[in-house]
């Protein structure tokens, strides 16, 4: 039914593995991934992921997490580098040290961190090896 070129496309994009702790759950220690995290428990200590990390409602981070992107909708304390997009929702909670990409808090959250923004390349709206016209009169 599917070619089979339409088939390897579909099941890489469901080949999305994420990584969760469960509420009633503590981990101790470190964590070092490629994959997404979803943590509604505890986990005290580091976790290091190019993935998305998502500290749920119930979920309770305390230490070191850098990540490529996060949603923190529970309670984060400790140091947070994220790459690209921090969301901090509504109920969520973030102290400690933040350094991001791209910040983004919605009414009701907490923010109460010293925030970092990394430096965005800018790029130049004019072309500066194209040759400058000269004027004549």
């Amino acid at each position: 039914m599917f070619s089979e070129k339409k088939q390897k496309n579909m099941d890489s994009k469901n080949n999305v593995k994420i990584n969760f702790v469960e509420p009633n759950t503590k981990i101790i220690g470190e964590i070092e991934s490629k994959s997404d995290f979803r943590i509604d428990g505890t986990l005290e200590g580091k976790i290091n992921t190019s993935g998305r990390v998502v500290i749920g409602k119930e979920g309770t981070v305390n230490g070191e997490v850098h990540c490529g992107y996060a949603d923190i909708i529970g309670n984060f304390n400790g140091s947070l580098s994220v790459d690209g997009l921090l969301t901090i929702k509504s109920d969520g909670i973030v102290e400690g040290q933040v350094t991001v990409g791209k910040l983004a808090v919605e009414s009701g959250a907490t923010l109460n961190a010293q925030c970092s923004m990394k430096a965005a390349s800018v790029k130049s709206m004019v072309d500066e090896k194209a040759p400058k016209a000269e004027k004549t009169a």
